[in-house]
C-alpha cells in the first residue's frame, strides 16, 4: 500500500486545511522593459532646443518604456553650446560637443554610439516634428510588427512645406521605391525609428543631410520591414532656421544611385 500524502494550505482566515493538494502560485510576469533612446543632433538651435527637450520630456510613453535622450552638438556657435551645460547632469541624458560643425549625419552616427536603449529614435533639434508622435513610432516596434518605422508627413498632416521641398520629397521618395522596391511614401523623413540592433549594424558612412537616403537604401536593401506611420510636420524657412538647401537634395539622389548600383 502506498503511503497516504497529505498536504496543508491556508484558508482565508491563516488555518490549514488536511488533505487538499497545494496549487503553487507563480508569480506574475512583469512586462519586458524597453529603453528608447532618442537622438538629437542639433548646429545652432539656441532658440529652440529648451522647447525640444521639454516637449520630449513631457511625453507619456507606453507603459515599459523609458527614454534617454542624447544632445549631440555638431559645433554650434550661436550659444546653442552654452545652453546645452545644464543637461549634462540630469539623469538619462547625454551631452555631447564636438569642435567643428561636421554635419547631420556625423553627429547621429556620434549619438549612435551613445545609445544604451534597445529602440532608437532620430529627433531634429527643432520644432518642425512633433514628439507627442513618440508613442504611435514606437508601438510597431514593441509588438513585433517591425524592424524600423517612419513617420510619414504624407500620410498625416502638413504644414507650411515648401513646394521645392514638397516636390523633392516626392522625388526622392520615387527613387528609394524603384531602386530598392519599397513600398514608403515620405524617404526623407527626419522621424526615423529603428531597433537598436538593426542600427548598430549598418556601416553608416553619412556626413550631411544624406544619412536619410543612406539608411534608407541599406535598410531596404537588407530586406527589414518598414512600418510607417503618419505624424504632423511644421515646416519651417530658412530664415527661421532650416538648415537643408537645394544640393542637399541633388546629394540624396545620388547617394540611393550610389547604393543601388555599388555594394
Amino acid at each position: 500500500m502506498e503511503p497516504s500524502m497529505t498536504a496543508s494550505v491556508a484558508t482565508h482566515d491563516g488555518q490549514t486545511m488536511a488533505g487538499e493538494a497545494v496549487v503553487p502560485v507563480r508569480p506574475a510576469t512583469s512586462p519586458r522593459r524597453h529603453r528608447l533612446s532618442i537622438i538629437i543632433p542639433i548646429y545652432n538651435e539656441s532658440l529652440n532646443i529648451d522647447r525640444v527637450v521639454a516637449r520630449i520630456q513631457s511625453v507619456t510613453l507606453p507603459e515599459g518604456v523609458e527614454k534617454e535622450i542624447i544632445l549631440v552638438d555638431d559645433g554650434s556657435n550661436d550659444g546653442t553650446s552654452e545652453k546645452l551645460e545644464k543637461y549634462k547632469d540630469v539623469e538619462h541624458m547625454t551631452v555631447h560637443h564636438t569642435m567643428l560643425n561636421f554635419g547631420k549625419g556625423t553627429a547621429i552616427r556620434v549619438g549612435i554610439r551613445y545609445a544604451t536603449g534597445d529602440v532608437i529614435l532620430i529627433q531634429d533639434g527643432d520644432m518642425e516634428y512633433d514628439p507627442d508622435d513618440y508613442p504611435k513610432l514606437i508601438q510597431p516596434i514593441l509588438d513585433g510588427q517591425a524592424d524600423v518605422v517612419y513617420g510619414s508627413r504624407f500620410l498625416g498632416s502638413i504644414q507650411n512645406m515648401r513646394w521645392a521641398n514638397f516636390l523633392a520629397n516626392k522625388i526622392l521618395t520615387l527613387a528609394a521605391n524603384v531602386l530598392f522596391g519599397g513600398r514608403i511614401t515620405d524617404e526623407a523623413t527626419a522621424y526615423k525609428v529603428f531597433r537598436a540592433d538593426v542600427l548598430k549594424r549598418m556601416n553608416l558612412k553619412a556626413t550631411r543631410f544624406e544619412f536619410c537616403p543612406e539608411v534608407t537604401a541599406k535598410v531596404l536593401r537588407a530586406g527589414y520591414r518598414i512600418h510607417e506611420v503618419p505624424i504632423t510636420y511644421y515646416g519651417r524657412s530658412i530664415e527661421e532656421g532650416k538648415k537643408i538647401r537645394w544640393y542637399d537634395g541633388f546629394i540624396a539622389l545620388l547617394t540611393l544611385l550610389r547604393y543601388r548600383l555599388f555594394r
